[in-house]
């Protein structure tokens, strides 16, 4: 019984790694975005400062290509549209990963708690 139980401990507590590998992950990609919408708010906040007699470039591969003030605007306020989206979508995800997490903790703590009662018995019926 003890040896059932400590395979299924140990499958366990392997779900719950992958599972923290998988949160860390998620936090990782959730902190590039952060640093993207801080970036395309600083350009956006100049294009605001920019009069319409002004020229805009854009970068595409290795060539500066000239473009529209109010279309510069438009794509800068598309992917912070895009951006935010991202940011609620993984903030949804963490949430629901953290849920799993907990729930993966108690049932780790639950069978620890049985193994160490399955061993305990075993060495005090020796």
């Amino acid at each position: 019984m003890a040896e059932a139980l400590q395979k299924k401990l140990q499958s366990e507590l392997e779900k719950y790694k992958q599972m923290q590998k998988d949160v860390s992950k998620s936090m990782s990609v959730r902190q590039k975005l952060e640093a993207q919408l801080t970036e395309n708010n600083i350009v956006k906040e100049e294009l605001d400062l920019m009069e319409s007699s002004n020229t805009v470039y854009k970068l595409i591969g290795p060539v500066l290509v000239k473009q529209d003030l109010e279309e510069a605007k438009a794509t800068v306020a598309k992917r912070l549209e895009y951006i935010n989206g991202e940011i609620q979508r993984y903030e949804a995800l963490l949430k629901e990963m953290e849920k799993k997490s907990d729930q993966h903790r108690e049932v780790l703590s639950s069978l620890q708690q049985e193994y160490q009662k399955a061993t305990g018995r075993a060495v005090a019926k020796v």
